[in-house]
């Protein structure tokens, strides 16, 4: 009996463990979703899927050492899955899902901030896949290492993809 009672707070564990995961980075792991080409409602269930088999994992007992490591880069793998089978679908507008979230107080500013946020996705756009990913990944909090896990490419590739791609955005902001 006493046995079943500690199974069940280890899992109480990681349940709550999983939901304190979820409620701390689904908005993060969405917004990465987003970057890599997935539409909305994809990146939504795509992120569920993610926790989901975080949830799975622990589950079967296998350890984690970093598990916002492991969720971005579940999430990585899954989104790229997802994005090959979602290419017959219409494409998604980036500028559309952010003037419908904008809480500019007039108009005119809500201009302003779409001009600017257009500009800045399509300097984003002119980045290399790798390039993006890695900024992504690296606004989200993730350090080099973890980057480089999630991509497989070294710390030190991660730094000068980096690299190039703030000199290419410093230039398109001063133009």
């Amino acid at each position: 009996m006493w046995e079943l009672l500690r199974q069940e707070e280890a899992v109480d564990t990681f349940e709550d463990r999983v939901a304190q995961l979820y409620e701390e980075s689904r908005n993060d792991v969405y917004r990465y979703l987003l970057t890599l080409g997935l539409y909305p409602a994809r990146a939504q269930e795509a992120v569920q899927e993610v926790f989901l088999r975080l949830y799975s994992t622990l589950r079967k007992g296998e350890a984690i050492e970093n598990y916002k490591g492991w969720i971005f880069r579940v999430a990585h793998n899954h989104g790229l899955k997802v994005r090959a089978r979602q290419h017959s679908e219409e494409s998604f507008d980036p500028g559309l899902e952010a003037s419908l979230r904008s809480e500019a107080p007039n108009p005119e500013h809500q201009l302003l901030d779409r001009e600017r946020q257009l500009a800045f996705h399509n300097a984003v756009e002119g980045l290399s896949e790798q390039q993006r990913r890695c900024l992504f990944l690296r606004l989200e909090g993730l350090h080099y290492p973890e980057i480089g896990a999630v991509l497989g490419i070294s710390p030190s590739a991660v730094g000068e993809f980096l690299r190039r791609a703030m000199m290419r955005l410093r230039r398109v902001r001063s133009e």
